[in-house]
């Protein structure tokens, strides 16, 4: 059985909003890969490495999928993010 671990990867950006942005970025980049759980993707601020922001809503659909917006999504809760 393999373990699950977590990279830190600092990196700037303007504010959280911004970092959230580019976070899910580079979370689904790499998403194709099956050892990358993306949806469970969070952002912190280096001084405060303690205090996570999730990236993606992640809400459980009635289909037993997950929501795949951003935590902050308008509207309707949807297993693929808006194009």
């Amino acid at each position: 059985m393999s373990e699950r671990f977590v990279a830190h990867l600092p990196f700037t950006a303007t504010d959280l909003p911004a970092a959230r942005q580019f976070t899910g970025t580079l979370a689904r980049s790499v998403s194709f890969l099956s050892e990358v759980d993306a949806a469970e993707v969070t952002v912190s601020f280096e001084d405060e490495q303690g205090v996570r922001h999730r990236v993606f809503c992640d809400l459980p659909l009635p289909d037993r999928r997950r929501c795949a917006r951003r935590v902050d999504h308008d509207g309707p809760c949807s297993p693929k993010p808006p194009r």
